[in-house]
């Protein structure tokens, strides 16, 4: 009943806004407790499916080459907030396929099954498949199958990710240890090593030409969504931070990946499902992005409160507001006092100019009186 309940709450976002979430819970305390930035409604809701097709289309044109980047004016993808919007609430309002528990893709990871539709084995891809980049580039049909997900892909043989699945698929040692195999071949073939058990990641020896590949090759961008995603959803979500940060890092600090830049900052870094550490790439990647007033992935502007004049205004304006959203009442007396306190002026300087106020006031009359007498005019 409660999951009921639940998408019946659901709203469909309908802005950018609405669908990133990065910056409502800001506070500076995240990172400092995770080691610093330096350390490392109802409404009726797009399938994961017509979500992913969406998202492959958006990424065959603004994804690639930067070509929002040549506008004077830059704006984020609403399709591509939306569609990352619903891989981090896990498809909120949507209703897995009925099907047998099949489990096809636990089953090609288990070697029992081969892909489809060229009948390859995962284990003919984990021992010939390394190092041979023209197939890893050409081929287009295994990617589906080596990092499933919970929506469709280009190849419509390739079976969709169920939650029953993906429990059994995590407490499946034999799986997770192919599926890390795999995630290997990828990283070589994108010029990258996985470091360790943590997903720790650096350059590879074969970085050099395999970057540059990289970098024209821009479909591979789609590749490395793809790959994000399901390791958050097959129990290594810890390993995209690191990858994330690495690609940021050569695209706007090193300059080796230059065209992925804009694929890293509207993409990759939306895959994480943990505010703070999106908070913490898209920090490093403004201190990086050139020229900084194009980058629009920061924190929105504050906005000042409607009918406030100055900053004082503008400050009790603000505490009001946020006490209207928390439901909190406040009686006339209490709101008077909450602004004189925000005014921030000392009581014993407010006294201060009463009294000198009052004594020019006294000292009027006794000046014309002066004036009387000293033969002054009227």
């Amino acid at each position: 009943m409660g999951n009921l309940m639940d998408s019946w709450r659901y709203k469909e976002p309908s802005t950018v806004e609405e669908c990133d979430s990065t910056w409502e819970t800001d506070s500076e305390s995240d990172e400092h407790q995770r080691g610093g930035e330096e350390e490392d409604g109802i409404s009726e809701s797009m399938s994961p499916a017509e979500s992913g097709r969406g998202v492959e289309k958006m990424e065959e044109s603004p994804q690639f080459g930067d070509i929002l980047e040549s506008s004077t004016r830059m704006k984020r993808s609403f399709y591509a907030a939306k569609d990352l919007y619903k891989y981090r609430h896990c498809y909120p309002n949507y209703k897995e396929p009925r099907q047998l528990n099949e489990y096809p893709n636990l089953r090609f990871y288990l070697n029992k099954i081969p892909l489809v539709p060229d009948g390859i084995f995962i284990e003919e891809i984990l021992t010939k498949w390394r190092g041979d980049y023209k197939k890893l580039e050409h081929n287009h049909t295994y990617i589906q199958w080596l990092f499933p997900l919970r929506e469709q892909g280009l190849n419509c043989y390739a079976q969709e990710l169920t939650q029953d699945e993906i429990k059994e698929f995590q407490s499946t040692r034999e799986a997770t240890r192919r599926f890390l195999l795999a995630y290997t071949i990828m990283l070589d073939f994108f010029g990258i090593k996985l470091l360790d058990k943590n997903g720790n990641v650096a350059r590879a020896p074969n970085w050099q030409d395999r970057f540059q590949h990289l970098n024209e090759s821009q479909h591979n961008y789609l590749r490395i969504t793809r790959i994000l995603k399901s390791l958050g959803e097959l129990g290594f979500e810890k390993f995209k931070l690191p990858l994330v940060r690495l690609l940021l890092e050569e695209a706007l600090v090193e300059g080796m990946l230059p065209n992925m830049r804009h694929s890293a900052l509207e993409y990759f870094v939306y895959t994480l499902r943990q505010h703070a550490q999106r908070r913490t790439l898209l920090r490093f990647a403004q201190r990086h992005y050139q020229p900084p007033e194009n980058f629009i992935w920061g924190p929105p502007k504050k906005k000042q409160i409607p009918g406030a004049s100055g900053s004082i205004g503008t400050k009790a304006g603000m505490s009001e507001a946020v006490e209207r959203r928390s439901g909190k009442a406040r009686s006339p007396k209490e709101g008077r006092n909450l602004i004189n306190s925000e005014r921030g002026v000392d009581d014993t300087g407010r006294k201060e100019e009463r009294r000198v106020e009052n004594s020019k006031k006294l000292q009027g009359p006794a000046r014309e009186q002066g004036k009387d007498r000293c033969g002054g005019v009227h």
